[in-house]
């Protein structure tokens, strides 16, 4: 049985690093700063670095959800919609809704500042697209949270700006919660879409 303790042994002096992000780790003093990261002042033997870590870094969540999740909080909360004699729930957003359940329809993505397959990949990835239903009055821009388990990007080529990506993702449009399922082309970033009760 092998009771070699690797920690013990290691005679290696770290330093406390930080990123962009507000996440800490360590790096051997020695060595040069990996991109992106910043020495906090504190350097030391591993065990002293990780309690430093421990003292300091009190909120794992990164700074740029930090923000974002503040941002929501000061949000008001919208009004539900006025019920129905009936008791169910009226709102002028119900034909929409009605609408965009049945059958598939025209979308395009929304992507700014350019329309090309990059843009659209780097969204996917941050797990967050906005898809314009272009068969509305006026056109009806959805933003989705992606469900990473059910995409498909097998057939994309997005360096090329060929082949097709499957998007779903849910969303609340009008106080109903819905599953946005979409498919699109990459060469027109143009497909069909349809949406689903969650």
């Amino acid at each position: 049985m092998n009771l070699h303790d690797p920690d013990r042994e290691d005679a290696t002096i770290y330093k406390v690093v930080v990123n962009h992000e507000e996440q800490y780790s360590i790096w051997p003093e020695h060595k040069e700063l990996p991109l992106g990261w910043n020495e906090v002042g504190k350097s030391g033997p591993k065990p002293e670095c990780l309690s430093y870590i421990k003292d300091v870094w009190t909120d794992m969540r990164p700074l740029s959800l930090r923000k974002q999740m503040e941002e929501a909080a000061k949000r008001p909360t919208p009004e539900p919609p006025p019920t129905r004699a009936d008791g169910s729930s009226q709102s002028q957003g119900d034909d929409l809704v009605n609408s965009l359940l049945r059958g598939e329809h025209p979308i395009t993505a929304s992507l700014r500042p350019a329309m090309t397959a990059r843009i659209l990949k780097d969204r996917i990835d941050s797990g967050y697209v906005h898809l314009k239903f272009t068969a509305t009055r006026g056109g009806t821009e959805l933003g989705i949270r992606l469900d990473q388990e059910a995409i498909d990007l097998s057939q994309a080529d997005f360096e090329n700006q060929t082949g097709t990506v499957h998007l779903e993702g849910l969303l609340t449009l009008n106080f109903v919660r819905v599953r946005c399922l979409a498919d699109l082309d990459l060469h027109t970033l143009t497909g069909k879409g349809r949406l689903a009760l969650a």
